[in-house]
């Protein structure tokens, strides 16, 4: 497993720990689901409900997977040990990875703007400057949008445990990483 995955993770992990307790729990995911759809006022919605669902069975694959006492409670080293097992959380992902990025595209034609990806990647947490400099990663065209699944595929390969220097690099630390 590389560090820059680990770095990547626990990132989200800080991010997903919405009251800051250092555990996740089932409140944390409603609570940025909510964040995340609020932030798509265009999106229609069965985007918004697919990115509900997706952030419901993101807990539910990491309580199932993870908490084996039964206390609704996940912490750091469980988390880190189930997003970054493909076998156990790359499905999860995928349709997590699906929903974001349809969510973003609220004209359905294929392609997110800028602005749609930075109030969606800032509803999560990420800082803003990060936000730009992945943007830029994926390539925009000219109009200044990237294509659905290009940034389906970062978010896929942001979970992946062998993958280092990809665009998601840019949303941990600066943004010129």
């Amino acid at each position: 497993m590389r560090t820059e995955a680990i770095d990547r993770v626990r990132l989200v992990f800080s991010l997903l720990d919405a009251d800051g307790n250092g555990s996740l729990e089932a409140g944390d995911f409603t609570l940025m689901g909510s964040r995340v759809v609020e932030a798509a006022p265009d999106s229609d919605d069965a985007a918004k409900q697919a990115m509900l669902a997706a952030f419901r069975r993101y807990w539910t694959t990491v309580a199932a997977e993870l908490d084996a006492d039964g206390d609704g409670r996940v912490t750091l080293d469980e988390f880190v040990a189930c997003v970054l097992s493909p076998e156990r959380f790359g499905e999860t992902i995928g349709d997590f990875a699906e929903s974001l990025a349809a969510l973003g595209d609220a004209d359905g034609d294929g392609l997110i703007d800028r602005p749609a990806f930075v109030a969606l990647m800032t509803a999560i947490g990420f800082e803003r400057a990060n936000i730009d400099a992945l943007f830029d990663a994926f390539g925009p065209s000219g109009a200044d949008q990237i294509g659905v699944a290009t940034w389906a595929t970062g978010i896929r390969d942001y979970y992946s445990p062998e993958k280092a220097g990809i665009p998601g690099d840019r949303l941990v630390g600066g943004p010129a990483v």
